[in-house]
């Protein structure tokens, strides 16, 4: 909660400071006038076509992931049915005003030509407004909106794992909790996974290469999981039609919204491999698909012996049980 509301202080703030020096026609040193008018000047909307927009995609859905995890904290939540979906009907808002709004201050505050990749337009639109330690504060909120990704990340992964588990689809020693009730295995296993991400940074080539890897990867995953939670709304209606009819709380558009998305995740995958930075990521997944289908057999395979290792001892017991009952007899 705390590392996330450094993180929605710091946006509110850069939005309100953007459009107060808007409202007052602000020019910065280098002649550039804050305007609104500057997010349709220099070629448009789109000056670098519809290409350089569709490439924004990979990093987008990098930074909406998690946001699925609402549904995930359904298990712990006192009233699910009042407060779940007051937090979905939220996360679209929140979506406008957190990303798209801060998007749109700095746009209008600096035109987009004058914005340098290689500086944090945060930094940057704080110290036009005069904020000398701006990139001292911006650097603290980084670090805490990373930790906070990290730790939502650890929790949703963890509640997975130890899912999985008690569903006997993972490893049983996942589905054991602590005596306050944690998935302390499943923690501990989620956060030893975290260190991958320093061989990732010592065996590429700079720490963009592996941040775009990541990032690709990240985002593929994360398409596969949210296709899955469509596929999943299509079979629980197709199956269970008379609970889906007394659901207080409904999918707008229903089965139209379903396909629409995953129509999207297949475009959002060929946009991704139309970039050679984020095809490399791409091309790594069938390799992870491959090493979760590998386990997947193997796991099933153990399963299959236990229950037939427990059937026969059962039909070993009712034999010998049924041999003494007729000897007595």
């Amino acid at each position: 909660f705390w590392f996330s509301m450094i993180k929605i202080v710091a946006i509110v703030a850069l939005i309100i400071v953007g459009g107060g020096m808007v409202a007052i026609g602000f020019t910065s040193p280098s002649g550039a006038q804050a305007s609104v008018a500057n997010l349709w000047n220099d070629g448009g909307m789109f000056p670098n076509h519809l290409i350089g927009f569709l490439g924004a995609f990979q990093i987008a859905v990098f930074a909406f992931m998690g946001s699925e995890l609402v549904g995930t904290t359904a298990a712990e939540t006192q009233d699910p049915e009042k407060t779940l979906p007051r937090a979905i009907n939220a996360v679209p808002v929140r979506i406008m005003v957190f990303y798209v709004g801060a998007l749109v201050t700095i746009l209008m505050v600096t035109p987009w030509r004058l914005v340098s990749p290689d500086k944090s337009p945060f930094v940057a639109m704080f110290t036009l407004a005069g904020l000398g330690i701006a990139a001292h504060i911006i650097n603290f909120v980084v670090i805490t909106s990373a930790t906070s990704s990290a730790n939502s990340g650890i929790f949703s992964t963890s509640r997975m794992a130890f899912g999985l588990a008690r569903e006997r689809s993972a490893p049983q020693f996942l589905g054991k909790i602590s005596k306050n009730g944690v998935p302390r295995n499943a923690l501990f296993l989620s956060a030893v996974m975290l260190l991958s991400s320093i061989v990732l940074l010592y065996a590429g080539d700079s720490i963009s290469s592996a941040f775009n890897l990541v990032t690709t990867v990240a985002a593929v995953l994360v398409i596969f999981a949210w296709a899955m939670i469509m596929v999943s709304y299509l079979m629980y209606r197709k199956k269970f039609p008379s609970r889906h009819e007394k659901s207080k709380f409904r999918l707008p558009g229903g089965r139209f919204s379903a396909w629409l998305s995953l129509v999207f995740f297949a475009f959002t995958i060929g946009v991704l491999a139309m970039d050679e930075e984020t095809l490399r990521g791409l091309l790594a997944m069938p390799v992870w698909f491959a090493i979760l289908g590998i386990g997947w057999f193997f796991k099933r395979r153990a399963d299959a012996r236990r229950h037939e290792a427990i059937s026969t001892r059962t039909a070993q017991i009712a034999i010998v049980e049924a041999s003494e009952i007729f000897s007595a007899r």
